[in-house]
């Protein structure tokens, strides 16, 4: 009777141990589950665990109890565990040194004595070995039992459907993760100069979210606050993928570094050394006639068109200094557009189609006459399409139940508190934590960033003070902000990297 009730007890015990299985998706904690079950069910002075990697035909393992830590790889059909693996069958030693597959290296390295050994296949359900369970020494002395490989063998086909819906869930987030890394690839190739600025926000954002739980009162509202590992994740996912939707926007427009594009500013510079080359035929044109005419005053003639000619270049050259100097995506000072609509209504005769145009077009006057940056207002509208585009590219990933609110993180990093953002003019309530947290640490790397043609890099301090100000305008949170800040985040993180 008390033999029964034991083994009904240990029977209880594996339903117990299986449950717990299903629940658990780390590889690293399940396999420790598995082995710590496993010694208890069959009283086991010690337990390993080895996986089959069927690449490399070999048998793998973290969790063999007494090595430490440190992988054992072997490969199939050595020893005694990988005899099991080999032939899907149960090995059961009374004395493991009267058996020749037995290896006694480990013993002498850790000081162990192995005596009895019963070492089980972990099938799946299609009967595929994933791997082995070995116990050592029964804890009362004497020899495994019949039943204690049973019990093993019970334990084992449960641990094989764990650990393969473990390594499947794996696989997944491996998956994720290189789908992920792929598409920053594709960011970055289409905006070089952006390059490492959706890695850099991901870290920045995730470093935010890791000191917040120890903040204190610094984190205002947010105190009581963390964030899971899964909603770390979403974070992270979102903060890589934030600006994906830069792919939909036109090249010329994305990585545009002045107010006219490289080829318009050419075709501009062209008409000017038409206009000048012109100015320099019709000078000699005029020293001709007026040297048939007065030939006796040839060196005044010519001395007069030439000053005619050099005072033309110099005003030519001044209005083409001029307007590179408004190309450039500087914040241009009051009145500086008059002498720029004063050339525009310049007009001069060309030479190929004899008709009279303007020095400037509408076009060229409307994008070197914006006043801060290189965008026109259409072109700026572009730009900030790239959100939009973000959140569908990523409404059309089927994201698990874990990682499903990706799309929304993303959506909102260019939303103020205030509802002064885009693309949807949110307000406090409607913008969520890891959002802001992202906002936060994009703004601050655009703001510090070396690698934008468009702009100098700004210091840490500066770029502080300037977060500072939107957290006053109701812009930025600032709790969040003062945790970012009294953290230092990017300091810490740049002494990970060291």
């Amino acid at each position: 009777m008390d033999r029964l009730q034991a083994r009904v007890a240990k029977l209880g015990r594996i339903l117990e141990v299986a449950k717990a299985l299903v629940a658990e998706r780390d590889l690293d904690r399940l396999l420790k589950l598995i082995v710590q079950a496993a010694a208890r069910v069959v009283e086991a002075d010690r337990c390993s665990l080895f996986l089959v990697d069927k690449a490399k035909g070999e048998l793998w393992s973290k969790i063999a109890q007494g090595v430490g830590t440190r992988e054992i790889r072997f490969p199939m059909g050595r020893g005694i565990a990988g005899t099991v693996a080999e032939t899907n069958t149960p090995i059961n030693i009374a004395d493991a040194y009267d058996d020749p597959r037995f290896n006694p290296d480990v013993d002498k390295e850790t000081g162990y004595r192995t005596k009895s050994i019963l070492c089980v296949p972990m099938r799946s359900l299609e009967g595929e070995v994933v791997g082995v369970l070995q116990a050592l020494n029964k804890i009362l002395g004497g020899t495994f039992t019949e039943e204690d490989e049973e019990l093993l063998s019970a334990l084992g086909g449960q641990a094989a459907v764990a650990v393969n819906n473990a390594l499947v869930n794996q696989e997944i987030a491996q998956l994720f993760e290189g789908f992920v890394r792929a598409s920053v690839v594709a960011i970055e190739s289409r905006d070089p100069t952006t390059a490492g600025h959706s890695d850099r926000v991901a870290r920045l954002s995730v470093g935010l979210a890791d000191v917040l739980p120890s903040a204190g009162h610094t984190a205002g509202r947010w105190k009581d606050f963390r964030l899971g590992n899964d909603e770390r994740q979403e974070l992270r996912y979102a903060a890589l993928l934030h600006d994906f939707g830069k792919v939909g926007v036109r090249e010329n427009v994305l990585v545009k570094a002045n107010k006219l594009e490289p080829g318009e500013l050419e075709t501009l510079r062209a008409r000017f050394e038409m206009v000048l080359a012109h100015a320099e035929i019709e000078a000699e044109k005029r020293k001709v006639q007026r040297l048939v005419q007065h030939p006796r005053e040839a060196p005044r003639i010519i001395a007069e068109e030439d000053a005619r000619l050099a005072d033309r270049r110099r005003e030519l050259d001044g209005m083409f200094q001029f307007i590179l100097g408004c190309n450039l995506p500087t914040v241009m000072e009051e009145g500086t557009f008059d002498r720029l609509f004063e050339i525009g209504n310049v007009q001069y005769t060309s030479p190929v189609t004899q008709k009279v145009q303007p020095f400037l077009t509408e076009g060229e006057i409307l994008k070197l006459s914006v006043r801060k940056g290189s965008l026109t207002e259409l072109e700026r509208r572009e730009i900030e399409s790239h959100v939009t585009h973000t959140y569908r590219f990523l409404q059309q990933i089927p994201w698990t139940r874990a990682l499903r609110r990706v799309p929304d993180i993303a959506y909102g990093h260019h939303e103020k508190l205030g509802g002064g953002g885009y693309p949807r003019s949110l307000t406090d309530p409607d913008i969520s934590l890891p959002t802001r947290m992202m906002t936060i640490s994009d703004i601050y790397d655009a703001l510090t960033a070396s690698d934008r043609p468009y702009k100098k890099a700004v210091p840490k301090e500066k770029a502080y003070e300037i977060l500072e100000d939107e957290a006053k305008r109701g812009d930025v949170d600032s709790d969040l902000l003062g945790v970012f800040i009294e953290a230092d985040i990017p300091a810490r993180l740049k002494s990970e990297e060291d």
